[in-house]
């Protein structure tokens, strides 16, 4: 595991670039392919959280229905649980950007061998292979049924 040097001139990607198994793996160019990834996500996340904020500070009329106003109550309450979720997404993201810096990214957590490629495209906050995760899940469900 390499550590990547902040001092390197950036790394250009080529149009449609994918990370590719027949490369060295977590080279510069799959360290910024993932990096761009990441922060573009984390960008996308941010924007619709400030839509949703603004969108809420808007809707702040009162209904004088019971009715019309349980199910205002209702939906800020559902938004308010999945901005939740969007936090604790961005904290996973940054945690994945610190990896990446520090050379640890795109390796599991557990036994140390790379998480595949196409694993880290689908899910790039991934901290466990295939293989691992699985094992998580299957340990986690036996508990789960006592």
């Amino acid at each position: 595991m390499s550590t990547a040097n902040a001092t390197k001139a950036p790394i250009s990607l080529e149009r449609g670039y994918r990370p590719s198994d027949d490369e060295p793996f977590m080279n510069d160019r799959q360290r910024e392919y993932f990096r761009r990834k990441l922060r573009d996500w984390k960008d996308e996340i941010i924007r619709d959280s400030e839509l949703t904020l603004t969108a809420m500070q808007s809707d702040t009329d009162s209904h004088p229905d019971l009715v019309d106003r349980a199910s205002s109550e209702g939906d800020r309450a559902i938004e308010l649980r999945a901005r939740d979720r969007q936090r604790k997404l961005i904290a996973k993201i940054d945690a994945a950007l610190s990896r990446i810096e520090d050379g640890s990214y795109g390796y599991c957590e557990e036994t140390g061998e790379p998480i595949s490629l196409a694993r880290l495209d689908a899910r790039p906050i991934a901290t466990l292979s295939i293989e691992a995760q699985e094992r998580h899940e299957r340990r986690e469900k036996i508990y789960r049924d006592d």
